[in-house]
């Protein structure tokens, strides 16, 4: 079975109960394995609210976790030398190369935050 990492993005909308995340989680997880990175896990946790904890705990169990190995930052350090003029965020060249490391799409609202061609991304947004 494939895997697909959901964005910060998209997990945020799930922890806010948005029908066009929920709707993208359900049918992702019809023909792939739900993942999210550590990255995505403390960015979540950067800006959660202590009444939330509870609500979030849930959902990051309900994913598997990728870690930041050696070849997932060597790659995300290669994306944002390579992709200078757009300014991305560190931590998006990460999430990216964890996807591209694990053979995974990437379920994202923020496409224009990756511009990777190596990238497969499953849009939740127009």
């Amino acid at each position: 079975m494939s895997k697909v990492v959901i964005d910060t993005d998209v997990l945020i909308d799930l922890l806010r109960g948005r029908a066009t995340a929920q709707a993208l989680l359900l049918r992702v997880t019809e023909h792939a394995i739900p993942c999210c990175s550590v990255i995505s896990v403390a960015e979540i946790h950067a800006g959660m609210r202590p009444q939330e904890r509870a609500r979030t705990a849930a959902l990051l169990d309900s994913l598997v976790l990728l870690d930041v190995t050696r070849p997932v930052a060597e790659l995300a350090g290669q994306f944002k030398r390579r992709e200078r003029a757009r300014r991305l965020e560190l931590a998006d060249c990460l999430i990216a190369a964890t996807a591209v490391t694990e053979a995974a799409a990437l379920a994202t609202g923020n496409a224009r935050d990756y511009p990777m061609p190596e990238l497969t991304l499953v849009h939740t947004r127009a």
